[in-house]
């Protein structure tokens, strides 16, 4: 039976924006969907505690919710599909199929932008984002290095992020209300095309979920908010 897709994210707004998503006819059943919590730090505790309440394993881990965006230009709403993912320590990880990825969400009709995404532990303004452009960067979170530092190699990855506030919008400023809002509704129509990446990155390489198998249980942890599927 193929294993399902772990996807995360940080945030109770992104969390509200998934929830509303199609996460219909899944491979390998329904999706878990958790909310970890801001920063690396308690990004990484959380997806240990994930690992280790399944012990059979998830088909795909992938990263997603609202981000910074680096590169003057970028608007609000446009969507980052990461090719790599960096972190301050010089460490950086190579995503799976991200041309893939890239082209099931244009073919929602939404903007996407692939590129280098850098993990910070801190959020990010002014000259510091500059130069975190000028190093070629694209967008910048707080959690996808940090999740995908404490995965078991050859387990398939990928970061997509929607922007939310920009070099020329920081957060707090006026603009971010109107910001938010188009990012949260671009973050729940782009669920499908997770779904597909999924199949893709996955589907190939393994047989079809056996329909005789039953789905895994729902993991439950106190610290750890699990995403209730809509349509189950």
């Amino acid at each position: 039976m193929t294993a399902p897709l772990l996807a995360l994210c940080a945030l109770r707004p992104e969390e509200w924006a998934l929830r509303g998503g199609d996460w219909a006819n899944a491979l390998g059943g329904p999706p878990v969907l958790a909310r970890t919590g801001m920063g690396p730090a308690r990004a990484g505790q959380a997806v240990s505690t994930l690992l280790a309440a399944a012990p059979q394993g998830y088909g795909a881990v992938l990263m997603t919710g609202f981000c910074a965006a680096l590169a003057p230009g970028t608007s609000p709403g446009e969507v980052v599909v990461a090719d790599s993912v960096h972190c301050a320590s010089g460490r950086s990880l190579t995503t799976d199929l991200p041309a893939v990825l890239a082209g099931k969400l244009t073919g929602l009709g939404l903007p996407v932008r692939t590129g280098p995404l850098f993990t910070a532990d801190r959020v990010v303004r002014g000259h510091q984002r500059r130069m975190l452009h000028r190093r070629g960067l694209l967008a910048v979170d707080m959690e996808s290095a940090a999740v995908f530092d404490r995965l078991p190699a050859g387990l398939p990855v990928a970061a997509v992020r929607v922007v939310v506030d920009t070099p020329e919008r920081e957060l707090l400023r006026p603009g971010t209300l109107p910001a938010g809002l188009r990012a949260f509704r671009v973050l729940r129509a782009l669920v499908p095309a997770l779904l597909g990446w999924h199949r893709e990155v996955v589907g190939a390489a393994r047989p079809g979920p056996d329909p005789a198998q039953p789905a895994l249980p729902p993991l439950t942890h106190p610290s750890l908010p699990i995403l209730p599927q809509e349509a189950s």
